[in-house]
């Protein structure tokens, strides 16, 4: 694809902008309306149940799995200039950050992904613990609590000045992503058939994933002929989180790829709700739930960002290429939210009972 009349007519940072707007759009669609949520997936998992949530999030995962590698392969990008590959990770960051997120986004109900769709359905209890997560993102970045981000994460980095390639580092050839992907998505497609999952759901499933490799491809494609360097990167709401909170406050903003993103979702939520009459307002039920889900965006924010990415950056967008410490950050947010269940959830419900 010929990008550079575009580029000529609109110039390369409100591309960037429109990119992520696109990406978004497809993205914000797909989650409404197959209710694709990483938390609600660890919760069943964690109740012993292989739901229709954790089908859903394994036919996510093992889409974005496919199509980036694949993308790969027909050379319409490379994952070694992807942003999480060309920089150190942080191992103590991905384990530390991954359990404080997985039990935030318990606690809140929702990861920021899941918080941004439901914010743009009415709910008034996402839009709140979403500004939260973008507040407490923008002072781990840069304000105050950057001091203590940047000393957790330099405990145990990675080695060679780059993060780590799994592929790589297993001795596996350039099919095996897509070979994975594929056995993933078998699973997820028995798991659908045992719950009885829709095809229209199944579809939008696959949608979320397939918003990823669509934002790798649009801002490899834009970094091969831009005059000023461009980021390779997809879908995450951390970092797009904070910078769009900023955006709304400079004087001169920038335009880019995550400052489209996330109106991208946001409007393609909305749009997608308004269209099902799933538009809606909903409020925190009790104080109990606001105190909690106040605390869980502001473990979120934290989390995310030391962890290098949020339950869809490091666990979708990161684990697509392969990163390792985005693979780790994962894992560690899954045991987060499954010990956050454990501990807070069903004890309170073993409680009333």
């Amino acid at each position: 694809m010929d990008i550079i009349p575009f580029l000529d007519r609109v110039g390369e940072a409100p591309a960037a902008a429109i990119f992520g707007l696109l990406t978004g759009l497809i993205f914000g669609v797909a989650a409404q309306r197959s209710r694709f949520c990483l938390r609600a997936a660890t919760v069943e998992f964690a109740r012993g149940a292989m739901g229709d949530k954790v089908a859903v999030w394994l036919l996510t995962f093992s889409t974005a799995l496919f199509w980036v590698q694949a993308a790969s392969l027909a050379g319409l990008m490379r994952p070694e200039d992807a942003r999480m590959l060309a920089v150190p990770g942080s191992w103590s960051g991905a384990i530390v950050g991954g359990l404080l997120f997985g039990a935030g986004m318990v606690l809140a109900r929702g990861c920021s992904g899941r918080l941004l769709v439901l914010a743009a359905t009415g709910n008034l209890r996402s839009v709140v613990s979403g500004l939260i997560f973008a507040v407490v993102a923008q002072m781990s970045l840069a304000g105050w609590l950057s001091p203590l981000r940047d000393r957790i994460a330099g405990l145990w980095v990675t080695e060679g000045g780059q993060n780590v390639n799994l592929l790589t580092a297993a001795g596996l050839p350039q099919w095996g992503g897509v070979a994975l992907g594929v056995g993933i998505a078998a699973l997820a497609l028995e798991l659908a058939r045992r719950n009885r999952i829709g095809p229209a759901r199944l579809i939008f499933a696959s949608g979320v994933g397939f918003s990823v490799a669509v934002g790798y491809w649009l801002t490899f494609s834009l970094a091969q002929v831009a005059f000023d360097p461009v980021t390779v990167e997809s879908v995450t709401f951390t970092g797009p989180s904070a910078e769009t909170l900023m955006f709304t406050l400079e004087r001169d903003p920038v335009l880019g790829f995550d400052i489209g993103l996330v109106p991208g979702v946001f409007l393609g939520a909305f749009l997608a709700a308004w269209w099902a009459g799933d538009l809606k307002f909903q409020g925190f039920e009790n104080e109990v739930n606001m105190r909690k889900a106040m605390t869980g965006a502001a473990m979120m924010g934290f989390g995310g960002m030391l962890a290098g990415g949020c339950a869809i950056g490091a666990g979708v967008t990161g684990g697509s290429i392969f990163a390792a410490t985005a693979w780790t950050a994962l894992f560690c947010m899954w045991i987060g939210a499954m010990l956050t269940d454990l501990l807070v959830d069903q004890r309170a419900a073993a409680a009333a009972a």
